[in-house]
């Protein structure tokens, strides 16, 4: 009998963040092996930026929503519709992207938490 096993996967968040620690729980609860990177602890560079702009792009990523983005100045803020502008405010500021973020070891990507979509993902799917 042939042994399947899961794909590796990194979940991408700040450990403050309610829904990375739902998702933390709900990966926990699996018999796979998720890293954990937390932004603020082991930083954001920009090839990593990168890579998640391309697999999910710069609007996915960009939250817009948070108090980090509140916090921004106007001037950010607008400047935010154009793609390059948004990947630096990301650089600065980590923790204006939406997360959670999930990576599996294919290159394919999430953003946000559900458990059903996670689950189907978790085991291979999209």
């Amino acid at each position: 009998m042939t042994q399947v096993t899961a794909p590796t996967l990194t979940l991408y968040g700040i450990k403050t963040c309610d829904t990375v620690r739902k998702a933390r729980k709900f990966l926990a609860e699996f018999p796979i092996d998720a890293a954990y990177h937390d932004f603020r602890q082991q930083g954001l560079d920009e090839t990593l930026l990168d890579q998640l702009i391309q697999g999910l792009g710069v609007k996915a990523l960009l939250n817009t929503r948070g108090t980090t983005w509140r916090s921004l100045s106007d001037e950010q803020k607008q400047s935010a519709s154009d793609p390059a502008a948004a990947r630096q405010i990301m650089l600065e500021h980590p923790a204006v992207i939406k997360r959670p973020v999930l990576v599996r070891e294919d290159g394919e990507m999430l953003v946000g938490f559900d458990t059903a979509v996670w689950s189907s993902f978790i085991q291979g799917g999209r």
